[in-house]
């Protein structure tokens, strides 16, 4: 122990790593209780985001005054979106920066990621109201930027997802709860089957009404034969890794799809779900908050599992290593940020938004 602070991270934050959810608060500033602030930010600044593009017109005579926003059209709809991204992802990009590379509980960096809660709370209020004195220019350029970086996140969440649907799948199959979860995952595996494949044909029906939709034709055609590639090689008698990972991962590819398809204009000739609902209503707010409760689940999951995304991984921890990687955690909450710019744009940051259509999806205007 060196100027009276702990090496060993038991020492340091005692009872945390077996402690329950609410033993982590309890112990003050700690790495386990850090997770979940940066994750409430996170969730924070979607839904202002959602608000400024939705309901940001009440807010016009007072985003006037700011000199970024011409006519205050420059801080609302697609380019608000863009504005409140921007500030979430300089905020996590720092904290990426100034945390990248901790390796020990007794690193000062590390006592910075947990703590410190008042001077972030000034740095993440600075770097939300920055972009709002940026040039309308240069939020255009960073939402080109944030096409890219938006692709990063939906690589990890990948990575993340398909860790998970296999830890789960050795965790049923494994002797001890082979016998008890065998209903269970059964279940679950044809659930996932009947979803994916009801998904599919509604995708046909609603987004490739006609052969001239080729493109989408082609990503849902593409969507199940993937979904039959799983399936038959995790049946091939060398693998035996069962029903479960398939379909979970099925699953997962359909609704990566119909993300990717249900934002075509509704202008089209193939996109026959936004034609049949224009307006918002209930059902389209709380898909829209799943959607985002999604978002934040799966950027805390990849954080916190970053062994996934190492090309060598130690079997050995010693007692004073950081509990998970501070770097990549913020990373991926910077590259989430860029995400949800684009969800909420339709991935076309250069038309004006309209509200969400039933399907919880954005759409623009010509």
């Amino acid at each position: 122990m060196e100027n009276g602070m702990s090496n060993n991270p038991k020492e340091k934050y005692p009872g945390l790593r077996k402690g329950s959810w609410l033993c982590q608060f309890r112990y003050g500033c700690n790495p386990w209780m850090a997770r979940y602030i940066y994750g409430l930010m996170f969730l924070i600044t979607n839904f202002l985001a959602w608000a400024i593009r939705d309901y940001g017109g009440s807010a016009v005579k007072e985003i006037e005054r700011l000199h970024g926003c011409k006519g205050a059209a420059e801080c609302l709809g697609t380019e608000g979106v863009l504005r409140v991204s921007l500030g979430c992802f300089m905020f996590f990009f720092a904290m990426f920066l100034s945390t990248v590379g901790t390796k020990k509980v007794n690193d000062c960096r590390d006592s910075w990621h947990s703590g410190w809660w008042s001077a972030k709370a000034i740095m993440f209020t600075g770097f939300m109201t920055l972009p709002f004195l940026f040039p309308r220019s240069f939020i255009y350029m960073y939402g080109e930027i944030a096409h890219f970086g938006a692709g990063v996140f939906l690589l990890i969440q990948l990575v993340s997802v398909i860790s998970f649907i296999t830890w789960l799948n050795d965790c049923c199959q494994s002797e001890k709860n082979a016998e008890r979860c065998h209903f269970h995952v059964m279940l679950i595996a044809t659930a996932a089957y009947v979803v994916s494949i009801v998904g599919i044909c509604l995708m046909y029906l609603w987004y490739a009404p006609d052969a001239s939709c080729l493109l989408n034709i082609f990503f849902i055609t593409w969507t199940l034969v993937l979904l039959q590639l799983m399936t038959s090689v995790s049946r091939h008698p060398k693998i035996n890794a069962g029903f479960l990972a398939p379909g979970l991962m099925g699953l997962y590819l359909v609704f990566i799809c119909w993300c990717a398809i249900r934002s075509e204009p509704p202008g089209t000739s193939c996109n026959r779900k936004a034609e049949a609902s224009t307006r918002t209503d209930w059902l389209s707010i709380i898909s829209f908050v799943v959607a985002l409760l999604t978002i934040v689940i799966a950027t805390f999951s990849t954080g916190i599992d970053s062994q996934c995304f190492q090309c060598w991984k130690s079997d050995t921890k010693e007692d004073d290593d950081v509990p998970y990687g501070y770097g990549f955690f913020h990373f991926v909450f910077a590259t989430g940020a860029m995400y949800f710019a684009m969800l909420l744009s339709g991935w076309n940051t250069h038309h004006a938004m309209k509200n969400l259509d039933a399907g919880g999806s954005c759409y623009t205007e010509g």
